[in-house]
């Protein structure tokens, strides 16, 4: 029992310990997103602000023309254009690939391999060509242009993903399906799939995650605030000679909500998909 009550006690304190490391940082943008200029720059810091100033926050959230409200805005809805189209364009297209990879098995495994080695290759190799690709097209400077560069990161994840909670359906479940009439397509939206739905939301979050923090692409294919991002406009913030850090922590507040919404709403899911070994038929 004492050795049982020790390991909860270490378990505690470890989790604790990992809960200050990550959410002091967020805790501390949130002092200084509130926190008046001066005080951010005297020495001694001081760590609890002796009053709140919003007016960064009323400064971002502001529609007043050519002002940095209307640009952050259009940056925040950029991303979130992008974000949900890219996370939807590869899913759509991540689902078949996984699929086949999962049942057709050895033959194919070599171009899992090869999908999956994309991945782990910088992004700036891709650059020139996807570059060359968007101009024929007539796509830079739009949503569409992050939306199509961001799915060759997005891609190889989500089917590699998709692909280990596929591989833990019994293929009998399927089976039975087609013996009972169902097509290909339906076996996959009717059965295969809602078995696989834990998994599913936490690769649309992943996913979602990945574009709302991509800064390369978003900063060579853009150029105004017609297609910009968040990552572009906050390193904009913090570009000048003098950077408001308040600022700076205001816009990483704002930038941090939708995600963290996201991630709220999608919370048994991700916690399913994590935890999820085997699926019982």
């Amino acid at each position: 029992m004492q050795q049982i009550t020790l390991g909860r006690i270490a378990a505690y304190a470890a989790m604790i310990l990992v809960a200050l490391v990550i959410l002091a940082p967020l805790g501390w943008m949130v002092v200084m997103s509130v926190t008046p200029t001066v005080q951010l720059t005297s020495v001694p810091l001081r760590w609890i602000p002796e009053t709140l100033d919003f007016s960064r926050y009323e400064r971002l959230l502001s529609l007043e023309h050519n002002s940095d409200g209307e640009v952050f805005l259009y940056a925040l809805r950029n991303t979130c254009w992008v974000a949900a189209g890219t996370t939807v364009i590869a899913f759509v297209l991540s689902v078949p690939a996984a699929w086949a990879f999962s049942r057709i098995g050895g033959r194919t495994k070599w171009v899992l391999y090869l999908i999956v080695g994309t991945y782990m290759l910088p992004p700036l190799m891709f650059v020139v060509p996807l570059y060359r690709i968007l101009a024929a097209l007539s796509l830079l400077n739009s949503p569409w242009a992050l939306m199509v560069a961001d799915s060759t990161i997005v891609l190889p994840f989500t089917t590699w993903l998709l692909k280990s909670g596929i591989d833990n359906i019994p293929v009998e479940i399927e089976e039975a399906g087609a013996i009972d009439g169902a097509s290909l397509f339906r076996t996959l939206w009717a059965i295969t799939l809602p078995l696989a739905r834990p998994l599913i939301g936490t690769t649309l979050l992943f996913s979602a995650l990945i574009v709302w923090d991509e800064f390369l692409y978003a900063i060579l294919f853009t150029s105004d605030s017609r297609a910009q991002t968040l990552t572009v406009v906050i390193a904009n913030l913090a570009s000048g000679r003098v950077s408001d850090f308040g600022l700076l922590a205001t816009a990483g507040v704002i930038a941090a909500v939708p995600p963290v919404i996201v991630g709220l709403v999608l919370q048994r899911s991700i916690v399913a998909g994590l935890t999820s070994g085997s699926v019982k038929g």
